[in-house]
């Protein structure tokens, strides 16, 4: 597993030097993080797909199109997502220098 992540990280680093490549990146990270962040504390907690569309409502195929980052949520749909995990929700917006 250890060298699929040092071949991926110099992947990245090489797609990186690429502005177009770059920029997209860059708005996709906080949709990547968010998304990392809900699956980490949900297999930690033991919740599966299945389990976590109940607390919220909804279907695991949401939860799973959620995963994929194939939709891009709404704030109604991750403060849902929060309470469901037991999680705070937390919204930072911060100047740039």
């Amino acid at each position: 597993m250890a060298k699929r992540k040092d071949d991926f990280e110099k992947y990245l680093e090489r797609q990186m030097k690429k502005e177009e490549f770059r920029e997209a990146y860059e708005e996709l990270e906080p949709l990547y993080t968010l998304i990392k962040e809900e699956i980490r504390i949900r297999l930690k907690k033991g919740i599966t797909q299945e389990e976590l569309a109940k607390r919220m409502h909804t279907t695991q195929s949401a939860i799973a199109r959620f995963e994929s980052g194939s939709v891009n949520p709404t704030i109604e749909f991750i403060s849902r997502l929060s309470k469901a995990l037991g999680a705070e929700l937390k919204v930072v917006i911060e100047m740039q220098t």
